[in-house]
């Protein structure tokens, strides 16, 4: 089963509709006893980073997350989901993310012609492939809303990058941990075949080959 970790963050119908178009169940929930139970995690989010982070700890969410990248069990952040990943964001101040990567968020700083949030869609090139990409061809298009992006410390998990004009992290990849920057439930043909791709990853699959 697919769990949908609902802390009142995100687009979570957006994101089981679009597993249920690729034909896999998934269920929204906060209950950490159904997140353990789970094949597949799931962290969307749209928001504030501070208010994301201080719902995961007002619901207790914290721990299970971390329990359930350990596991090994295949993991997926969307959007807020990669940016709260990381130990600092610097959106509103500076606060605390979940640490599980080195690294922090920050703010684009773009000139007067580009527009933040970087809005719409852009092409994604690859420096790895992950198995989330299997059958998706270098360049390829996805949908993207965000004022802030990642800078991982460890260069090693960047899989995918896009411009905004310097180029930034749209997706990271270690092992069974995979997340996009962009929305693959939002993305069209490309953006449901990332979901068929990660809802039909196993253990196995995922640590055979990553950072």
């Amino acid at each position: 089963m697919i769990a949908i970790i609902d802390y009142q963050m995100g687009n979570l119908r957006s994101v089981q509709k679009g597993f249920e178009r690729v034909g896999h169940a998934a269920a929204i929930t906060s209950d950490p006893a159904i997140l353990a139970k789970a094949s597949h995690i799931v962290l969307p989010g749209v928001g504030a980073f501070a208010d994301a982070i201080a719902e995961l700890k007002r619901r207790e969410l914290v721990g299970p997350i971390r329990e359930a990248i350990q596991s090994g069990k295949p993991f997926l952040g969307i959007c807020l989901g990669l940016q709260l990943l990381f130990e600092h964001s610097f959106e509103d101040g500076e606060h605390e993310g979940l640490g599980v990567l080195k690294g922090e968020v920050c703010k684009f700083q773009v000139p007067a012609q580009y527009k933040v949030p970087h809005m719409g869609w852009n092409e994604v090139s690859f420096r790895r492939k992950a198995p989330i990409f299997d059958g998706i061809a270098e360049e390829t298009f996805f949908y993207f809303v965000h004022s802030y992006y990642v800078v991982p410390e460890d260069l090693e998990v960047v899989d995918g990058q896009a411009s905004y004009p310097a180029p930034f992290c749209a997706s990271i990849w270690r092992e069974n941990l995979f997340a996009t920057q962009f929305h693959p439930e939002k993305s069209q043909s490309e953006g449901l075949r990332v979901l068929s791709n990660f809802a039909e990853l196993t253990l196995a699959s995922c640590h055979s080959e990553g950072a």
